[in-house]
Order: structure tokens, then sequence, then C-alpha cells
């Protein structure tokens, strides 16, 4: 019995399920063996027995039986992490743009993946291991494109990501991209209605519209300011995720993002010396904190989203000048009741009015 082991579970830990707990902690414990020592009374939790679907709180104490000893088998395959150099650690801690005790938020540079794939080897997945301390390395939540610059929040522990994860899949976080598009809308906001599917034959690198194969997905756009007929200032918000969803919705509507060749074509680069890359920036995110209060942060432009704004005659204080959330304009109905309710309003003060001028006449004549 002196080889039994036990663990306390973290406040990072509070509230999954056993089943998780020893995925994260224990990885080469299998589900299997998990549920046996469940099965044969093994497995205990605050002192009572458990099973992989209980869940567990911050405190108590895990108990397990001693090692297994037997014939072993091959250790699960890890990801080998390449060290950063001093370089690297340099870069992405210049990248952080506020911090607390749950997250990060960065301001990624155009350029650099969020993840790695196929012939990926530096992105921003990899370059987090700078950022790691005693809780571990931050864990990525949501993600930008390459190409596009701008806020980024990753979590700092297992618990904030979760709580994180939520926030983005529930949409009650907010996110504020800037984008000059080629052209200028003749209206001054809307919304973009389309569902986006992967486009056959692209291997999945590029998204269209399809009403009968796509995910529902939604933008809100509003116009800041323009150059002209030539090209717009837009800030966008996402109210759904989709890979490239902005960059596909705006070219369906006949404005590409500047610098967008595989969604807009040669319509998407404007002469006159404007840089060639994508003008698309994560400018604003706000979320709600692990901790009940609000993270909100800028991120400041690329040198040459600044440059093309100067370049366009753009003022650069004009968009963070919009509120992040405007009232919806009222309808014809409803702004026939506000007329009818403030005249009504003042005839009650007429007759109001007449009542005491009567009754300042009756006490003169008494």
């Amino acid at each position: 019995m002196s080889d039994i082991r036990t663990f306390t579970v973290s406040e990072d830990d509070d509230g999954i399920r056993l089943d998780r707990w020893f995925k994260r902690h224990l990885p080469d414990v299998t589900f299997n063996i998990v549920s046996r020592w469940a099965r044969t009374g093994q497995l205990r939790v605050a002192g009572k027995r458990a099973v992989p679907g209980d869940r567990v709180e911050a405190g108590q104490e895990i108990r397990l039986p001693p090692v297994e000893t037997g014939p072993s088998r091959s250790p699960r395959a890890q990801t080998k992490r390449d060290l950063l150099t001093p370089e690297e650690e340099q870069l992405v801690r210049e990248m952080v743009i506020y911090e607390d005790p749950g997250a990060f938020v960065l301001n990624k540079p155009p350029g650099l993946a969020t993840q790695g794939g196929t012939k990926t080897h530096q992105h921003l997945d990899r370059l987090l291991d700078g950022l790691g301390d005693e809780r571990g390395r931050p864990k990525l939540v949501h993600r930008l494109d390459k190409d596009t610059s701008g806020a980024l929040l990753v979590a700092r522990t297992a618990r904030s990501a979760g709580h994180f994860a939520k926030a983005f899949s529930g949409r009650t976080a907010k996110k504020v991209y800037w984008a000059i598009v080629a052209g200028v809308p003749s209206a001054e906001e809307g919304v973009i209605d389309a569902p986006l599917a992967k486009q056959p034959g692209t291997g999945g690198e590029k998204m269209h519209i399809s009403p009968e194969h796509g995910l529902p997905a939604k933008t809100k756009w509003r116009l800041v300011d323009r150059a002209g007929n030539r090209a717009a200032w837009i800030e966008l918000q996402p109210l759904t995720g989709r890979t490239h969803q902005l960059r596909a919705h705006m070219a369906s509507i006949g404005f590409p993002i500047v610098g967008d060749a595989k969604y807009g074509g040669a319509d998407a680069f404007l002469t006159g010396g404007i840089s060639r890359k994508l003008h698309l920036h994560a400018r604003r995110i706000r979320i709600d904190a692990p901790d009940g209060g609000k993270i909100d942060v800028s991120a400041d432009l690329p040198q040459h989203f600044s440059e093309t704004l100067t370049m366009l005659g753009f003022d650069p204080l004009a968009g963070d000048s919009l509120p992040l959330e405007r009232k919806p304009a009222a309808s014809p109905e409803g702004k026939q009741r506000t007329a009818a309710a403030a005249a009504k309003a003042r005839r009650r003060e007429r007759r109001g009015e007449r009542r005491a001028r009567g009754s300042q006449g009756k006490a003169k004549r008494r």
C-alpha cells in the first residue's frame, strides 16, 4: 500500500471530468486502465469510489493504485518541440500588448502563421514556448490567417482556455477588424449573410458562397471613410467564425480586401505605390475574463496598413471614433409609435396647464 499514488486537483482542473484529468496529467494511462481501476474500486476521489465520468473539484485528492508492472507498451508519441533561439523568444515577447493571470493578447505581425502545417515550420504556436512559465505554455483559443495582422488572445492556463473557448463559440467575444477594400460600397453599413463552404478542387484552401452546402456565416460591416470611388476603409465584425470569412464575404459583394489575390484576383490591388500586402487587421478584441472582469485591447497597425491610410488621405483616428455597438435604427412603425407617444404627452401637459389656469381664476373670483 505504500506505493499508492495520490494527486491533488488544482484550480485549473476544477470541474473537469476525471477522464479528462488523466489526459492532461497522466496521458500514458489509457481509458481502459482507468475503467478497470474504477470497476475494481482502486480509483478513488475524496475517499470515495469514482468512475471516469465523474467531475473533480479543486482541492480533492485523487488516489490511484501502484504503478503497474508487466509487459511494457510503447510510449505515446509526443510532439518534439525545437528549442527557441534568444531572438525568437524576444520576438514573441515583443508581440505581447496585454497580459493578466489568465491571458496574453498578442499583436501578430502579417506573414506569421498561427499554427504549423505542411512546410510551415515557423508559426506562432511554436513561439508560445517563449511565454511559458510554471503554469505551462500558453494555449491558442482562436486564430488569424497567416497574412492577417492584429490582436490575438492566448490562454495562460487550461482553465482560462476553457473559459475563452466557450466565449468564442458562444459569440460573446467581440472582434473588430479593419480592412481597406477596392471600390466603395453605396451604403454606409450592412450585414453579409452568406453560407460558406470549402471550394472543391482547392484542398480546403479556399472558401466560396454555397447556400446548399455551406455553413452559416454572417459579417457586419460599416464604412469608416472613402477615397473617392477608388477605395474604402471598412470596419468588420464577424458574427460567426468561418475560415476566410471576412475575405470571402467582402469579395462576394464586389469589394475585395486590398492585397487579397486569392479572393479578389487582379481587382484586389491598387496602383500608385499602395502595398500589395493584405490589408486586413484585427484591431480590437473584447472578451469577459475568467475572474469576471473585461479584457478590451486594441492592436496597433502594421507599417504597410498605416502607410496606406496616409496615402489614401484617411484620418487614422476615424476608425476608433465609431462605437463598438450601435443601437439598431427604429422601424417606421416604431418611429410612428414614438411620435404618437410624444404627442400624447404634450396634450397631457396642455390639459394640465389649462386646469391650472382655471383653478387660479376661480380663486380670484372668490
